[in-house]
């Protein structure tokens, strides 16, 4: 039965649940509802933006839908719709349930049976279009429009995906990408959304732009991990970037990821030594490709050392936290790479400017971290930073730096994050027992200090890909920098 778009938007300060019918499969009769009690104390107490977008009624109201739903006999599948609900609509793209931080025991149930669909595809006006193949076949082409799948058009499929994306605010180019499957990330949103809202198993029918009707089986997680890139499966302590320098004297610096928390890369020193070279090499230019990148480390911030002659004061947006030492109760539950964010001590001020909050200022005030200094070989060339709706936490930041100060041009589609600002820099993740299903709890928030617009930010010149693009295998972003570098190509 076709899935009524109402159902899955907030109704009377509420969410409906139940509102696809997933598979039947995998019935749970335990009762959640004391998973929902601790989430409901973690975001009351701890989650730095929880009521940016909802008022405290609002969020109580969804918890309580949701505590509903998790006491009701239901399968597997339905249950994680509800929760995944609940998470999308704090407007917070660091809030929801991720299987990075969950057992294999309930990335399994995530992924139960053959429900992926067989190629990667982009979204492009309302239409997927395949940038790979996996059905192993030939039977989807690159660049091939793909209009329905089981007689659902693409375009109400996106509209039914949508309201499950993770994005802060009302930045929708940041939930269509999301619902993109780019082979980009070990676990694809799309992969994991689209079998709650249409329910696919083993086999699907595809409709192509010509009228043509593809049947073709689906694939498991296991088939979808075999066609991984390269800079998917990246060794831990490798190097995930590349560097290439062209002969037109521009050098290009690809950057898929920045979350090297745990790697013994030395990345700061070979960034370095890369931007140094930049003018002994004597490049007329450089382009920092950032697309797919949602962020992590500060590692722009090498970028831009070498791009300043004096110290670069960063975003003025105040930091601030929901709580100065977290509940008690919630510790057991509560895992994050720093345990120092249980108690954020003296660095968690009070303040009357904002009530409820405490001002954090180990990040903001020490007079050191807030500024980025000149370090190395400046670079007195033009830079193009590739961007668009994944770059939505440190990228982010790089990329509103870089625009604001004039220290590069962006060229690509609109950023994800919001210039009202976004919660993140640090993390709990908090783990349900009962479900044993874990969601992310982002605990610093950033505010502007003066009112911005509900928006991320765009680029100066903006470029599309189309379909026959994708076809062709061509990067009209990476092509628009390089004309722009070289004095091809003027700003818009």
């Amino acid at each position: 039965m076709p899935l009524n778009r109402r159902r899955l938007l907030q109704l009377s300060g509420g969410l409906a649940f139940g509102a696809a019918t997933p598979g039947q499969t995998d019935i749970v009769t335990e009762d959640w509802s004391g998973d929902v009690a601790i989430l409901r104390q973690a975001w009351a107490t701890m989650h730095p933006g929880v009521y940016r977008y909802s008022s405290p009624q609002e969020i109580s109201t969804r918890l309580d839908g949701l505590a509903r739903a998790w006491s009701t006999p239901g399968s597997f599948r339905e249950r994680f719709l509800a929760l995944t609900q609940v998470t999308a609509s704090l407007k917070c793209g660091h809030t929801y349930p991720s299987p990075y931080n969950s057992g294999d025991a309930t990335v399994a149930r995530i992924y139960p049976d053959r429900s992926l669909v067989p190629f990667l595809f982009r979204w492009i006006d309302g239409a997927m279009v395949v940038i790979r193949d996996d059905s192993g076949a030939g039977l989807f082409p690159r660049g091939v429009v793909i209009t329905a799948i089981d007689g659902v058009a693409s375009q109400d499929l996106l509209t039914r995906l949508i309201p499950l994306a993770r994005a802060d605010g009302s930045n929708q180019a940041k939930r269509v990408s999301l619902m993109e499957a780019r082979g980009e990330d070990r676990y694809e949103t799309f992969d994991i959304h689209l079998p709650l809202v249409l329910p696919l198993k083993d086999v699907a029918a595809f409709t192509l732009a010509d009228g043509r009707v593809v049947r073709a089986p689906l694939l498991t997680l296991a088939n979808r991990r075999a066609g991984f890139s390269a800079t998917v499966e990246v060794a831990k302590d490798a190097n995930p970037w590349t560097l290439s320098k062209g002969e037109d004297g521009v050098h290009r610096l690809t950057m898929p990821g920045w979350a090297l928390y745990e790697s013994g890369f030395d990345w700061r020193t070979w960034l370095g030594g890369v931007m140094d070279d930049l003018t002994g090499d004597g490049a007329r230019g450089l382009i920092v490709d950032l697309c797919g990148n949602e962020g992590g480390l500060d590692c722009g911030n090498v970028i831009i050392s070498r791009l300043v002659d004096r110290d670069l004061a960063l975003s003025r947006d105040q930091r601030w936290t929901r709580y100065r030492t977290a509940p008690e109760a919630l510790h057991p539950y509560l895992k994050t790479w720093d345990r120092g964010f249980l108690d954020w001590g003296e660095a968690a001020a009070p303040s009357r400017e904002r009530p409820g909050f405490y001002r954090l200022t180990r990040y903001d005030d020490d007079g050191k971290t807030g500024l980025i200094r000149p370090e190395g070989r400046r670079f007195k060339g033009r830079v193009a930073v590739l961007c668009d709706a994944s770059n939505s936490s440190a990228t982010f930041g790089f990329d509103q730096t870089c625009k604001d100060n004039g220290l590069a041009t962006l060229v690509g589609q609109t950023t994800g994050g919001n210039r009202r600002g976004i919660n993140g820099g640090a993390f709990f993740f908090l783990n349900l027992p009962t479900s044993r299903l874990e969601v992310d709890l982002p605990l610093i928030a950033s505010f502007p200090v003066t009112p911005q617009p509900d928006a991320a930010i765009e680029p100066e010149i903006a470029v599309a890909t189309t379909a026959r693009d994708i076809a062709a295998g061509r990067d009209p972003q990476m092509l628009a920098a390089t004309d722009f570098l070289l004095g091809r190509r003027a700003l818009g």
